[in-house]
């Protein structure tokens, strides 16, 4: 356990700890919500190739909707059947239904590594994993505007909530409660989770997390919003 503790304080906590205190020194009044809209921006457009490719599946996944329930009429006695047509034509369109979480989870070491940063920096602590060219920022205010970024915030965690609900509803996921049988069931399932599952559960957890979490999660889903509309009105294709 220590050797992956390790792994994970070299690879993420150290340097977005760094990087976080660098940019704080930087910029002109030192307001630690603008320094997470910056490494937010960033982050963005490292995982941009990734989240470009996440919008143009769920977008492909949409337009293959009437195809989808075409097999699912020509098939409704043959369960097996559903699945490997469904499958092949998933294939065929070079769509991965699960792209979406793909980049959650790759997402998720760093919202670890900033929960982590956060907290170091409320107690004072972390200083031991500065580099050595970057110098001792002292004390840390963590604000932004007026908001106290160290503690829970019910406005933003509702808000960070509703964003990740209408980036669901404008990548065009639906409920279809006509579907039958197993495979249907799993993506009825899968959909209503993505649909209003994962924003709820999103308002619990912030609701017991600093602030800063929120305000990550409301610039980068502003952001996939933003990137989701452009592939919508540009009309750009999955590859």
């Amino acid at each position: 356990m220590k050797f992956l503790t390790d792994i994970f304080n070299l690879i993420f906590y150290q340097p977005l700890f760094n990087f976080l205190v660098l940019l704080y020194e930087i910029i002109p009044g030192n307001d630690f919500g603008v320094v997470i809209i910056l490494l937010t921006l960033f982050s963005k457009i490292i995982l941009f190739p990734l989240n470009l490719k996440s919008i143009k599946s769920q977008r492909a996944l949409s337009e293959l909707e009437p195809r989808l329930k075409e097999i699912r009429e020509k098939f409704k006695n043959d369960k097996k059947k559903i699945a490997e047509e469904t499958f092949a034509l998933y294939q065929e369109a070079k769509v991965n239904p699960f792209s979406g979480f793909l980049l959650i989870f790759i997402q998720l070491p760093i919202l670890f590594a900033l929960y982590k940063t956060f907290n170091s920096f409320v107690a004072g602590q972390g200083l031991e994993y500065l580099y050595s060219f970057v110098a001792d920022p002292g004390e840390i205010k963590l604000n932004f505007l007026m908001i106290n970024l160290a503690r829970p915030n019910f406005f933003l965690a509702v808000l960070s909530a509703f964003l990740q609900f209408w980036q669901t509803k404008i990548q065009g996921v639906k409920i279809k409660t006509e579907a039958r049988g197993f495979h249907q069931d799993f993506s009825r399932m899968l959909q209503k989770q993505m649909l209003y599952f994962f924003p709820f559960f999103t308002f619990l957890v912030l609701l017991k997390m600093p602030s800063a979490i929120a305000l990550y999660l409301i610039t980068s889903t502003i952001i996939s919003i933003g990137q989701t509309i452009y592939v919508q009105k540009t009309g750009i294709k999955q590859n």
